[in-house]
């Protein structure tokens, strides 16, 4: 007997800044959507545990892209004629996020994205806070310095090969081998300079340290960190939390790739964070039943424009 994953793949074409992007997307699920974010040089196979587990899709929509020039989604038409390398800016990167949600009409969507994905979250809180309901930023901080950026791309050891193995400490030793070797793989078959050029949003010019505590705290925002991640560490994120308002620090016993290189850990800690996301939205259900664990948790107050309380707290797993 045949057996398939729930996952369902597309592509639609998003116009941002003058170039139009034939963008690969997949998704799984019915109720309130997620629209998830990847980390430098991948795509969103990332995700494809979270796509393809019940207890998520039961009341949420997972819907997970590739960034144009990551999997399957290929570079511009003319990308052969730039003169400029590849380079990803905050700018492009959240007008993108916007755009593709608009293209697939979705309304006041959560936002899930790790790593460069995580640190978006921030500028999405500062500049689009109206257009989503609520942001979960994995292994995120305010900024984070990019030394390892040149090194990767030097001639004499760049390949898609040194780029996955020098993500190997960034997972957690605990992390079950079959998946960290998946999210090498994921890092091994990146475009040239791509995980250079996402970098450079990385660590560059995603400097928030001097912008989180301008955040409105409309919109709650949940950080969950890895122990083990050197790159976004616990103290880091923690650091960030402090200065954006109604948001929440979940630290746990993982590395930076969380949803796939250990999907039953990220399971554990994600959870409670959905359930609250339900609470708060109760309309847009699916199935019209709780997720696994009942309602557990106390969630954000959510008092339209009124000032909210800063909501902060660390859990060690």
């Amino acid at each position: 007997m045949n057996q398939h994953d729930p996952i369902v793949g597309r592509y639609v074409y998003i116009t941002v800044q003058g170039k139009t992007y034939r963008t690969y997307y997949e998704e799984a699920g019915e109720g309130i959507p997620i629209v998830c974010l990847h980390t430098a040089g991948t795509d969103g196979r990332e995700y494809r545990h979270q796509m393809c587990d019940a207890d998520m899709t039961a009341n949420f929509r997972i819907i997970a892209f590739d960034l144009p020039w990551h999997g399957k989604s290929i570079p511009p038409a003319d990308w052969y004629l730039m003169e400029d390398e590849y380079k990803l800016t905050t700018n492009f990167y959240s007008e993108f996020i916007l755009a593709f949600c608009r293209a697939l009409d979705l309304h006041k969507p959560v936002i899930m994205g790790q790593s460069m994905g995580g640190n978006i979250c921030l500028d999405l809180a500062l500049r689009y806070e109206n257009e989503f309901s609520a942001l979960i930023a994995l292994e995120a901080c305010d900024h984070s310095t990019g030394w390892w950026i040149d090194p990767l791309h030097h001639p004499h050891i760049h390949g898609g090969e040194a780029v996955a193995t020098s993500v190997f400490g960034l997972m957690s030793p605990t992390s079950p081998d079959e998946y960290r070797w998946e999210t090498w793989w994921y890092y091994a078959q990146g475009g040239p300079g791509i995980f250079k050029g996402d970098l450079y949003f990385y660590s560059v010019d995603s400097d928030f340290r001097d912008k989180a505590h301008k955040i409105s705290g409309r919109i709650p925002i949940y950080f969950l960190t890895g122990e083990y991640d050197f790159a976004c560490t616990p103290e880091m994120t923690i650091r960030t939390a402090e200065k954006v308002k109604n948001s929440e620090v979940t630290i746990f016993g993982g590395g930076h790739f969380p949803t796939s290189e250990d999907p039953v850990k990220f399971k554990e800690v994600i959870m409670p964070v959905l359930r609250k996301i339900l609470q708060n939205d109760p309309e847009r259900r699916s199935g019209g039943r709780d997720l696994p664990g009942g309602r557990q948790g106390q969630a954000p107050a959510r008092n339209g424009g009124a000032s909210r309380p800063e909501t902060r707290r660390t859990i060690t797993l």
